[in-house]
């Protein structure tokens, strides 16, 4: 069971209850791209020490998970809003996406 303050983070972002630019901005960009920096970061340094192949995988895409969780929370609190803000954000997140899947 997951501790009380991680269950409302993510319920919290799944629900919309987040405001869309803290969601897009710290949790997505800076926070999800942080985590997924720091995830290849460390797999190019197993990736030197010569680790399995499969275990340098496994830690470079642990991150995507999480990155999925936060693309789609961002889409579904754009649903709840309309004009080119919710486009724009959409799209971003999508690129985002490719963009920490491909990195």
């Amino acid at each position: 069971m997951l501790p009380k303050g991680v269950g409302s983070f993510f319920r919290s972002r799944w629900q919309g209850l987040v405001p869309l630019d803290r969601l897009f901005w710290r949790d997505l960009v800076l926070v999800g791209t942080a985590i997924s920096l720091a995830a290849s970061a460390l797999a190019l340094g197993l990736l030197g020490l010569k680790l399995p192949l499969g275990l340098v995988l496994a830690v470079h895409f642990a991150s995507v998970p999480y990155s999925l969780f936060l693309t789609m929370a961002v889409w579904r609190t754009t649903e709840k809003i309309t004009g080119a803000k919710a486009w724009i954000m959409t799209l971003g997140a999508t690129l985002w996406l490719v963009a920490m899947i491909l990195v």
